[in-house]
């Protein structure tokens, strides 16, 4: 998490803008998550996820109905690492609305209290993809408008500990998968190391998109950072959110 420190000198323009593009890139990649078909767990994401994409758009009714339902299951069960880390996304979001009202001391409030609940979830969780994915999606895309690296840099960290532990546990059958949940999950990891400096990391992710997703946006953009070992922001997005072939 956040040292307080830090958190104080984020600007507000940031935080909404890193909410917000985590929002949109989580819409997309959860439609995509898959675990060990013989190990499936409780797809708690399957009760809230339609409540939540509405009350991220802005229906207020509909995101208090998903908190709520997360509530009511961690009253139940405290140590629900999936209603845990959908609460803590929920929470973001809250910050989100804190600072575009002036707020900034409940919006930082809010933003530490979501990537502590996130960061429980992991912890109580560690082995299951329906945690380690929406927790990662967030922290790779909202450190992508923190103004500074050293400011983001220990979320982009742990938001590839996120996705190189999905990988690890979807490697059995990774090749199963739909171009969409291995295009995003490798992209993650390759803009992820790109974005820290480890161009030997990020090179080889990007090499195993070109092998294994030729002729699509995510081997295109492979072959861009190749020949500039950067992307653009606009290139970093979700490719054909709720597309998962």
């Amino acid at each position: 998490m956040l040292r307080a420190e830090v958190i104080t000198t984020m600007r507000s323009k940031a935080l909404k803008l890193a909410i917000a593009g985590a929002i949109a890139f989580l819409i997309g990649l959860l439609s995509t998550i898959r675990s060990a078909p013989a190990q499936e767990p409780e797809r708690f994401d399957m009760k809230v996820r339609t409540d939540f994409f509405a009350g991220f758009t802005g229906d207020k009714e509909a995101l208090g109905r998903g908190m709520k339902a997360c509530e009511d299951m961690l009253a139940v069960n405290p140590k629900h690492a999936q209603a845990l880390v959908w609460h803590g996304g929920g929470v973001l979001y809250q910050a989100s609305g804190a600072f575009q009202t002036g707020d900034q001391t409940k919006g930082r409030e809010l933003w530490a209290r979501g990537l502590q609940e996130m960061q429980t979830a992991v912890d109580l969780d560690p082995g299951n993809v329906a945690v380690r994915i929406p927790r990662g999606a967030v922290l790779l895309t909202a450190t992508r408008y923190m103004p500074t690296l050293d400011m983001a840099r220990p979320l982009i960290e742990k938001g590839l500990s996120d996705y190189e532990r999905t990988y690890e546990l979807q490697k059995p059958f990774f090749q199963n998968l739909g171009t969409h949940p291995r295009g995003e999950l490798l992209f993650g990891l390759a803009e992820g190391y790109s974005r820290l400096g480890d161009a030997e990391k990020a090179r080889g992710y990007f090499e195993q998109i070109r092998d294994e997703l030729p002729d699509t946006a995510y081997a295109r953009r492979a072959n861009l950072w190749m020949e500039t070992r950067s992307l653009p922001l606009n290139q970093t997005g979700c490719v054909g959110c709720h597309a998962g072939k």
